[in-house]
């Protein structure tokens, strides 16, 4: 069995329909088959309108979802604050310190120098 990192569950998401147009003629016109879906924590949203089903808009809108940047930046960060167990902010806020920092300048012969 794996072992995973962290679960994204069907609640994490806001599954919306709508009447999608275009091609497909009555039957998308009469028929909820367009479907957007949100992810709430990350903002990240998959839509697709292409198909006249919306079982095969909702399967290609997730996927839509999941490559997106919104969502991979996501994930990133929350597998980022699990392993090591603190946030981004608080990582930069660590590196920022003035210990870790050096100032460089150029001296009067326009050679790099650190103080």
């Amino acid at each position: 069995m794996k072992d995973h990192l962290f679960t994204i569950r069907k609640k994490d998401f806001e599954v919306q329909t709508f009447r999608a147009g275009g091609k497909g003629g009555q039957h998308q016109n009469k028929t909820d088959s367009g479907v957007r879906i949100i992810h709430k924590d990350s903002g990240a949203v998959g839509e697709s309108r292409n198909d006249k089903s919306q079982h095969h808009n909702k399967r290609m809108a997730l996927k839509r979802l999941v490559a997106s940047v919104k969502f991979k930046l996501w994930v990133t960060r929350i597998s980022h604050e699990i392993i090591s167990g603190e946030t981004i902010e608080q990582k930069v806020e660590k590196l920022m310190k003035a210990s870790n920092l050096k100032f460089e300048t150029k001296d009067e012969n326009d050679r790099w120098i650190t103080l």
